[in-house]
């Protein structure tokens, strides 16, 4: 690509903007720039619904979102997998577990990624347990949601060390040989994530992250989000190589 980066994610929060239409032009621009292609899912995603009905929705989301991803050869579709509303914890876990396990099997990863408020199932633990026992599930480690969920908790290059050393423990070193990351730069309080903010704005410790995946020797993707996507993507590209 002109800009010198080399992945990009589809936005899907709304619709699946892959059409008959421009699939074609998706496909040749990924291929002559050869870059890895992913999508985030539908924002309307909640398998956790009180209403049955409604988790079906979800799951029928996902699904349309996975083909049409698959449309242009992309490779991971991220997405967030609901909330608790009243239910336990326990109780969010066994009816999320229950309905990602009736995705059917794609051309593409279903990434499901730590999410940023405490209202919302995602926390690193319950997604990791998940991928275990959900077999077409991987992971999607967002490490500013993280951060956000944690009312900053990632202050220096071991508390990001310690979430991949807990991955690979959980689920094989392999896991970081082909893993999906978010991060940025982001606004929270005491509930969580607020908004995205540019990454030199924010107390985000990208560069101790940086190091991390770096000795680590983690591989796959690293998306950036934020409302300065290709600057701050440059930025930690640049960073990246120079350390």
């Amino acid at each position: 690509m002109t800009l010198g980066l080399d992945a990009m994610e589809l936005l899907f929060v709304r619709n699946v903007n892959v059409t008959d239409k421009n699939k074609d032009e998706i496909l040749k621009a990924k291929i002559d720039n050869d870059i890895y292609l992913s999508a985030h899912g539908s924002h309307y995603i909640n398998l956790n619904a009180d209403e049955i009905e409604k988790q079906d929705q979800s799951v029928e989301r996902i699904i349309k979102a996975a083909e049409g991803l698959e449309k242009v050869s992309g490779r991971s579709l991220v997405f967030h997998p609901g909330f608790y509303l009243k239910d336990s914890k326990d109780e969010t876990y066994r009816t999320i577990k229950e309905n990602l396990l009736k995705l059917p099997c794609k051309g593409v990863d279903y990434r499901l990624e730590t999410t940023g408020k405490g209202t919302q199932f995602g926390t690193l633990e319950e997604l990791v347990s998940i991928c275990k026992e959900v077999k077409a599930c991987k992971l999607c480690i967002d490490f500013s949601h993280i951060h956000a969920r944690g009312n900053g908790s990632l202050k220096d290059y071991n508390d990001f060390a310690k979430i991949l050393q807990y991955v690979a423990d959980e689920l094989g070193c392999s896991t970081l040989e082909d893993i999906h990351i978010h991060m940025g730069g982001i606004n929270y309080n005491e509930k969580g994530e607020k908004h995205h903010l540019p990454l030199l704005e924010s107390d985000f410790k990208y560069i101790e992250c940086l190091k991390a995946l770096k000795d680590f020797k983690v591989k796959g993707c690293v998306i950036l989000e934020g409302p300065m996507v290709e600057k701050d993507a440059l930025l930690l590209k640049e960073t990246y190589k120079r350390i």
